[in-house]
């Protein structure tokens, strides 16, 4: 029979080999799990446009979502509308120095005056002009994202894209599976009389036709998030807005 030292000494030896073994498999697969990370960031920043792509995207493969996404202008600003060039987006944490690469949950962490915001410019091939922005917030267990595309006049809203990390499937979780939710804020305006009104998801059904949207039953919480989210997220972008205005 085995002497308890040996047991010990297997166990110990089998564990450092597994644990050399994950490492090695961690260190060649991360550039695989980053590629793929930042491909789906792109595919959720093109959904806010799907409207006006060459095809839905859903049905671009990796290598047509990053032929398209090359042709965005990529802007990163800080909350004050200054904008933000490569290596201090890249002092800020992202190698990349890219719109695209910056993390809004490690963003919201951060204070006030080192956050930095992604936006996007996109033109389609009728040659009409998107802008789009990121925002988060928090739903009922987690955090939840969107993305805003916009109108030539920095009002209208051409496209949304949500996504969340833990909302409940058939719940909160169709504000990203379910097209009537978000198709409901395409043609809404976010300005009254230039003042920065947002777009308000109303449990029971939207009063207002310009300004609100239907909320998805038996996820309150995760709608008012939206709301939120939308209000706050977008006020950020504010100067950078009225920038493009001139």
């Amino acid at each position: 029979m085995h002497s308890t030292n040996q047991i010990i000494k297997f166990v110990l030896i089998m564990t450092a080999l597994v644990a050399v073994v994950l490492a090695g498999m961690n260190t060649v697969l991360k550039p695989i799990h980053q590629k793929n990370e930042a491909v789906y960031n792109k595919r959720a920043i093109l959904a806010a446009v799907n409207d006006f792509l060459p095809s839905p995207v859903t049905e671009l493969n990796d290598d047509q979502v990053e032929e398209i996404f090359s042709k965005i202008t990529q802007t990163v600003i800080k909350a004050d509308g200054s904008l933000v060039d490569k290596d201090g987006v890249i002092a800020s944490g992202y190698k990349e120095g890219t719109a695209s690469s910056i993390d809004m949950g490690k963003e919201r962490k951060k204070a006030e005056t080192e956050k930095i915001y992604p936006a996007y410019l996109f033109t389609s091939d009728a040659g009409k002009k998107y802008y789009i922005v990121t925002v988060r917030g928090k739903g009922l267990w987690d955090e939840i994202w969107g993305n805003i595309a916009f109108e030539e006049d920095i009002n209208t809203i051409a496209g949304v894209s949500f996504d969340h990390k833990a909302e409940t499937p058939g719940l909160g979780a169709e504000i990203k599976d379910n097209k009537d939710f978000y198709n409901q804020f395409k043609g809404k305006k976010i300005y009254d009389n230039g003042e920065l009104r947002s777009v308000f998801v109303r449990k029971g059904g939207a009063k207002d036709p310009v300004y609100e949207v239907d909320g998805i039953s038996g996820a309150t919480i995760t709608a008012d998030g939206v709301t939120e989210m939308m209000s706050r997220g977008l006020k950020y972008y504010e100067p950078y807005f009225q920038s493009i205005k001139g």
